[in-house]
């Protein structure tokens, strides 16, 4: 802990929109994170190095890898239940048909640039083979892995990241407070014109005499300047500048991928439901699920372990909340992923990467001008 409160600040003293007195709806978690979900770690590879011209190979290098672990190390082979949807589905999120077909899965979760998403995905198995190695014994997997494209910063095409990045990402995974802006899959990210990347959120759900947490993560890559909405502040047209200097053509290659995580017992169809509603919070900071856009949205909850495990010959018993108590849950996903993708706007800084292209953070005297 670095004693920041982490409702206003990242770990390493990073502003999150908080801090400069944004209001949001609902109750966050003592961390404000996905990880205020109990068994939930996030842990990150960053790589950046170079400058210049790019040299395929050499780099510059803006990017990594996230990992999301859904359950301690020691129980990941226990599916979690889950649902997923697709936004606009021009991107990956592998292992997605297995969670349409089961409503589950297991193992972590990885999120890097759309072409290392294979890389991090492989790595996931020899880790859970080395750290795991009974839940392979005589089983198979289909691990979950995510993208979003970075190469207007980095040298995508130069296949920087190993599995040795992907090894100690899901390693160092932790709870508590978590980084965010340009760390991780999200390093060399971009939303709406400025630096954006990893950004994470929370909020308390009360139902009926017990408490239950929502927490979201997102690596945010999307969305057209122009747009960008701040608590319902057309922000776009006042943000003109700084802008996105372009050395290299810039097509419009964007994404968002957003990993919705709750200890509240639900169903796979609920589950599914949850992840329905993430695109509602997305479209509340301006994005519109744009042609190129692969906007995929994955929901996990941590209950009914034993239910998803499933035992062969024995019934299996799960609890869970009623589609007539579910708006709460609903206003809770959409509540934290808005909150998400401005803190991963905001925990940021301006970036320069390949060819001399630059992305600058959204300005900070802005924010302080018009929330104090």
């Amino acid at each position: 802990m670095t004693g920041h409160d982490p409702h206003l600040r990242t770990p390493s003293g990073k502003p999150r929109a908080r801090a400069f007195a944004i209001p949001f709806d609902g109750m966050p978690g003592p961390f404000n994170a996905i990880t205020d979900v109990a068994g939930v770690t996030v842990g990150y590879t960053t790589l950046i190095s170079g400058d210049g011209a790019l040299v395929v190979g050499k780099g510059p290098v803006r990017s990594g890898v996230t990992t999301i672990l859904p359950r301690p190390k020691g129980e990941l082979a226990v599916p979690v239940f889950a649902g997923m949807f697709s936004g606009n589905g021009d991107g990956e999120l592998t292992g997605s048909h297995l969670i349409d077909e089961l409503g589950a899965f297991n193992f972590p979760v990885t999120i890097t640039n759309t072409h290392s998403c294979g890389v991090s995905r492989d790595a996931t198995l020899r880790w859970m083979q080395k750290t795991l190695p009974q839940s392979l014994d005589s089983a198979w997997a289909l691990p979950v892995a995510g993208e979003t494209y970075d190469g207007f910063l980095n040298d995508i095409n130069g296949h920087h990241l190993s599995f040795e990045h992907v090894f100690s990402a899901l390693d160092e995974a932790k709870g508590g407070p978590i980084e965010e802006g340009s760390i991780g899959g999200g390093t060399g990210m971009i939303s709406f014109g400025f630096k954006a990347g990893s950004g994470t959120s929370s909020r308390y759900v009360e139902w009926y005499g017990e408490r239950f947490t929502i927490g979201c993560f997102v690596q945010s890559n999307f969305g057209a300047r122009r747009n960008l909405v701040v608590r319902g502040i057309r922000a776009g047209a006042e943000l003109a500048e700084p802008a996105i200097r372009d050395n290299t053509p810039r097509a419009e290659k964007s994404s968002i991928i957003a990993v919705v995580a709750t200890d509240a017992p639900f169903m796979p169809h609920q589950m599914k439901r949850l992840a329905k509603r993430v695109p509602l919070g997305v479209a509340l900071t301006g994005g519109y699920g744009y042609n190129t856009s692969g906007d995929i949205f994955l929901a996990f909850s941590t209950a009914n372990p034993d239910a998803a495990r499933g035992v062969p010959g024995k019934l299996a018993s799960a609890g869970y909340i009623p589609d007539v108590d579910i708006d709460l849950f609903f206003d809770a996903v959409v509540q934290s992923v808005e909150e998400a993708v401005l803190n991963a706007l905001v925990a940021n800084d301006d970036m320069t990467g390949r060819d001399g292209n630059f992305v600058p953070a959204l300005p900070k005297e802005w924010l302080r001008e018009r929330f104090g």
